[in-house]
């Protein structure tokens, strides 16, 4: 379901809207695709990495004639040091190479160069390294304990962030409450896997000193500028390039040490180094995310109105502080964002991010926010159970119905649908029909369940946001560069990164209805520090947003000059012309001069307009919104099977509203991508740590995302409420699907375990955890039976 919009004033084109296929694709699919690994070097890099949690180098042995670099040897780089100004944090300072403690499986420890990748990898396994052991806590809960090991000796504790926050009135309402419903909920860590590994080349130009990073990354001028802080040169030294990428989903965003190590390396040999990560090293040693527990005490009344909310979030955020997000990201989002889409003023938190002997942690596609759609949707059905309410009812008694509306942690949302994208789910579901197909399946032995998820998704939110976390560093905004050339071809220079979200289309799209010409005239440049403007990448929801809007804005101003000239040229009013089909026409005559005919004027004949333009066509233009609040709701029909435990997905529904669709056949691409991979999280995905900070789960075999085997057809319909939030109308979709299935599936599993007692609470939703909650339910029951028989017997 889609509604059309109407055309820019001043162009007679309407692209944005269409369902065009993604210009981005032929060379993709024909495999002349460029990325990083593509690359040749004159010497490969492997590192040797820590094989356990915890320890202290005693020695590090090389090969005889390998050329092999330690932590020492790069003494004049400063470590990694990311930082927040506010939550108590306390900053982490994490070396390029381990220098005298290991910290987590996987650290790198040293690097070994070699003229091909296969001898680099060979030297490395020869590399002998002695490490004495030391205690390790791999679960945030013991890393609080009194007497847990201190990960990092110059942290007071191992609790690096924290934040606290009631609102007025908070006990009152807690107090008055009919019904206490509590949780305790788990979500257990997951690795992004993208298809494309990391990535990084890095060449010397022996004539000018610079050296040109090529890698798969979602931020290629911060990374530019870290690590020129880092290894203390000036920026115009480093060019960074991002090529084709072969997804990222936020694991590229954050600054790897293996980067800054390359360029340190490519500096000191004066040479060209490559470095490509396999899959054990991903794994193990890329960014993880989502590893929290959460506590929730929701105060209803008897109506089912959620009157009060406390909730205690406790975040493994792993050994190092990811940059430039910091290891807040996770804890604090949760916190701020937890009471999600429903209206709600009484509110408490605690909210903590807990260092570990583990892989560091960093945003992941949706961050926190499905594992607190998770915990608020989850309390939802419960409070449902409790009070004998219906579990669309309840949401809809619950969820924000007016607008602007300010939640209780102070954050605004603009117009959206939450109700309405509630009752056209159910609606498409038909829940009585299924209520129906439920009790007759029940009645045969087979459980089908089904689970609602609704959500709201903070996107496309510029540096206000960014600076209310006390970021060292405050991204947010982005610029533009549009210039036309003689011929009549624009180039978008654009500061974000994309990395397969389609934004080379969308952004054509954009420019190509202010001026008057087709996607195809239009090439969006990003990717290089050296062609386009400072900007902040490719994440959060935000690049259509934002880098749309300064897209809008400098083709706005393009165009003023392109009607003026055509005014001059056809003796018109400006107000009377289009730029449609190539050509400014006077409307409603066939006097029309060509756009090309335009722009070279505008470079050849600059002086006939008598000064009432500068020469060529160039323009620039920044954005910096707020932010915009997009929303949705999942449907999850399942069957379980409780005698093995195993889900099969039967239907899944989403209903979602993202502003204005800009390419419809993109926003469907994005949805169903982001839903694919919620579906890992909440049954599959998941990486599993011992006690003593051993990963399990080094391998496709152990960490097992989802297949086309596991996906079912999707069904997605469209809403587009207006926005004021987004100067073009679009909120962000990028990480939406990814939110909402594992409330949604959750929710159906227990709904379908409902008249056999069990619930679980913890994803993924396992075979052998769906199991245990069984027969934890047959014990109980089994035991109760026995108390009762021994009560009667006495």
């Amino acid at each position: 379901m889609y509604c059309m919009t109407a055309p820019t004033a001043g162009s007679g084109t309407n692209w944005v809207g269409r369902a065009i296929r993604r210009l981005e694709d032929p060379a993709l699919v024909t495999g002349r695709g460029r990325f990083t690994a593509d690359l040749t070097a004159a010497h490969w890099l492997r590192f040797v990495r820590s094989p356990v949690a915890c320890g202290r180098i005693v020695a590090v042995h090389a090969p005889v004639g390998a050329l092999v670099f330690r932590g020492e040897d790069l003494k004049d780089a400063r470590p990694i040091r990311p930082m927040l100004h506010k939550f108590n944090y306390q900053p982490i300072e994490q070396p390029l190479l381990a220098k005298q403690i290991v910290h987590f499986v996987g650290e790198p420890i040293a690097a070994v160069v070699a003229s091909t990748n296969a001898e680099a990898e060979d030297l490395a396994d020869r590399v002998n390294v002695e490490i004495a052991e030391l205690p390790a806590v791999a679960d945030a809960r013991e890393a609080m304990r009194p007497d847990a090991p201190r990960v990092h000796p110059n942290s007071a504790t191992n609790v690096v962030v924290e934040s606290r926050h009631e609102t007025p009135g908070f006990a009152a309402a807690m107090a008055q409450a009919d019904r206490i419903v509590h949780l305790e909920l788990r979500s257990s860590r997951q690795n992004a896997t993208p298809l494309e590994a990391r990535a990084a080349h890095a060449a010397f130009d022996c004539a000018s000193g610079r050296v040109t990073l090529t890698c798969a990354t979602q931020m290629p001028h911060l990374t530019r500028t870290a690590i020129a802080d880092i290894l203390d040169f000036a920026e115009a030294d480093l060019r960074v390039v991002a090529p084709d990428v072969g997804g990222a989903f936020g694991q590229k965003m954050s600054l790897p040490a293996e980067y800054v190590v390359l360029v340190w390396l490519a500096r000191r040999l004066r040479t060209t180094l490559a470095w490509s990560e396999d899959r054990r090293e991903n794994l193990i040693a890329s960014f993880h995310s989502r590893d929290q527990h959460i506590s929730l005490d929701g105060a209803f009344d008897r109506r089912g109105k959620l009157v009060a909310l406390s909730a205690d979030v406790l975040a493994n955020v792993g050994a190092y502080s990811c940059f430039p997000t910091t290891c807040g990201v996770e804890p604090l989002m949760a916190a701020a964002e937890m009471p999600g889409p429903y209206d709600l003023q009484a509110y408490a938190f605690v909210a903590r991010g807990v260092i570990t002997h583990t892989c560091p942690m960093a945003p992941y596609r949706g961050v926190s926010r499905p594992v607190i759609t998770f915990a608020i949707e989850r309390l939802m059905d419960k409070a449902a159970a409790a009070l004998g309410i219906d579990c669309v009812e309840i949401r809809r008694r619950n969820l924000i119905d007016r607008f602007p509306y300010t939640s209780a942690t102070g954050l605004v949302f603009d117009e959206g649908s939450y109700v309405e994208t509630l009752e056209k789910a159910a609606a498409y579901l038909d829940l009585p029909a299924f209520r129906a197909r439920q009790q007759d399946a029940r009645s045969r032995g087979v459980h089908l369940g089904v689970g609602f998820a609704t959500f709201s998704e903070r996107t496309g939110y510029g540096s206000p946001a960014f600076a209310a976390r006390g970021m060292d560093i405050t991204p947010g905004w982005e610029s533009v560069e549009i210039v036309m050339d003689p011929s009549g071809r624009v180039e978008a220079r654009i500061g974000a990164s994309p990395h397969g979200q389609g934004l080379r289309t969308t952004l054509a799209q954009i420019v190509a209805d202010e001026l008057g010409v087709t996607p195809s005239d239009v090439r969006v440049v990003h990717g290089d520090t050296d062609r386009t403007p400072y900007g902040w990448g490719t994440f959060a929801s935000r690049s259509l947003v934002i880098a749309g809007g300064a897209s809008l804005l400098a083709a706005r101003k393009i165009r003023q000059k392109l009607l003026l000239m055509a005014s001059r040229m056809l003796e018109a009013a400006a107000d009377d012309i289009v730029l449609e089909d190539g050509q400014a026409k006077i409307s409603g005559t066939d006097r029309a001069v060509p756009i090309a005919t335009l722009a070279r004027a505008a470079h050849h004949q600059t002086h006939s307009f008598k000064g009432e333009i500068g020469p060529g066509l160039r323009e620039s233009a920044d954005y910096d919104p707020a932010g915009t609040f997009s929303n949705a709701c999942h449907v999850a029909v399942v069957e379980v099977d409780v005698e093995t435990g195993r889900v099969a997905l039967r239907q899944y529904l989403v209903v979602e509203d993202a502003g204005r669709i800009i390419n419809p056949l993109i926003a469907d691409g994005q949805v169903h991508g982001g839903v694919a991979q919620g579906i890992g999280n909440a049954l599959f995905e998941e990486i599993v740590y011992d006690g003593g900070g051993n990963i399990q789960t080094a391998t496709l075999t152990d960490y097992t995302p989802p297949t086309a085997r596991e996906i079912p057809a999707l069904e997605l319909h469209h809403i587009e409420t207006p926005t004021d939030a987004s100067i073009t109308g679009a909120k962000g979709l990028g990480e939406g699907g990814a939110i909402g299935p594992p409330a949604a599936i959750v929710n159906a599993i227990n709904d379908a375990l409902a008249p056999l007692g069990a619930s679980i609470d913890e994803i993924p939703a396992t075979p052998q955890r769906i199991r245990a909650a069984l027969n934890a339910t047959r014990r109980a029951a089994k035991e109760r039976a026995d108390n009762a028989a021994a009560r009667d017997g006495a």
